[in-house]
């Protein structure tokens, strides 16, 4: 695994949340606030391992008061926030019996015409500065339209970026209309998309194959505990994690994206770049904190992703 240390990627985060979330700690509670949503916990993990992160978001509202200081604070972030008047989202979640509860939620509200169109156009500049993009998807599909990750994704190929998308539905069949380089998805997303009936593998490799078909690069497909499937320079691979006992399964995917990310932005190769995510998905679960990993961890896990030759695709 070559060093990381002067990597660049934008992450396109246009909702980030507040999040709240109590935990035990032995006879006392614990509080914890922190930015959260798919983009912060991707960002997280490509800071740990060595590269710089340009993170483009929104928020505003009494909550987005409480979140933008806590966004500046991110270490290895250069932040680009887009300040709006109303409404970031939020959640509260109660860990003290073990497992997470869910107390409330809100999304936050959609972002208007005038916001878009700002954060659009430094997202744009900060995506082609970078060289390479991460397209986050938000809390719910609601706060931002599909097509407007479909004319990032076209306006950031068509001028020589490369483009990681972490997305589903209608948000992934705008992005993938546009072409992109890596698709990471779930086989429960995809399942859900009705893209694969179950999630047997002879199912998800005709996913893949679909996938790629229609503008994906490469594509890779995470299942839980039962490793990764990857489709990379049109062959098919099983990912065989190392088997390490789970803390908290939420954000394994999101590290996985970031760790395929970081590899990237340093000019690594792709297959390093699925072995270097799988390790940072397996090792997230490991942890309480979504996103988090230290990276001398990763480079022992991930001379433990073996990948093994499965097909060529059709």
């Amino acid at each position: 695994m070559r060093d990381m240390s002067d990597g660049r990627v934008m992450v396109f985060a246009p909702a980030p949340q507040l999040t709240v979330t109590i935990e035990q700690h032995h006879d006392e509670p614990e509080l914890h606030v922190h930015p959260g949503g798919q983009g912060i916990w991707q960002t997280r993990m490509i800071t740990s391992l060595g590269a710089h992160v340009t993170l483009c978001a929104a928020a505003g509202g009494e909550v987005g008061r409480v979140l933008s200081p806590l966004l500046d604070e991110l270490p290895g972030v250069t932040l680009r926030l887009v300040m709006r008047e109303h409404g970031s989202g939020w959640y509260v979640h109660d860990r003290r019996g073990g497992t997470r509860q869910e107390i409330a939620e809100r999304p936050g509200t959609p972002l208007s015409r005038h916001e878009l169109d700002e954060l659009y156009n430094l997202t744009l500049a900060e995506g082609l500065r970078a060289g390479l993009a991460i397209l986050s998807g938000p809390a719910h599909p609601s706060v931002i339209k599909p097509e407007v990750y479909g004319r990032l994704a076209a306006d950031l190929r068509n001028n020589g970026c490369q483009v990681i998308a972490d997305l589903c539905s209608k948000h992934l069949a705008a992005v993938l209309e546009a072409g992109i380089s890596v698709l990471k998805i779930s086989h429960e997303e995809l399942i859900a998309d009705g893209t694969a009936p179950d999630g047997s593998t002879p199912s998800l490799i005709k996913a893949l194959q679909h996938l790629h078909e229609h503008g994906a690069e490469t594509v890779l497909v995470s299942r839980a505990d039962e490793g990764a499937l990857a489709l990379i320079n049109g062959e098919i691979f099983n990912v065989a994690l190392p088997r390490l006992t789970p803390a908290e399964h939420r954000g394994a995917g999101d590290s996985m994206t970031a760790g395929v990310a970081a590899v990237l932005a340093h000019g690594g190769p792709m297959e390093e770049a699925v072995r270097t995510g799988a390790a940072a998905g397996a090792l997230n679960v490991t942890r309480h904190g979504l996103g988090t990993g230290h990276v001398d961890a990763v480079r022992v896990l991930t001379e433990r992703v073996e990948l093994t030759p499965m097909k060529k695709a059709s």
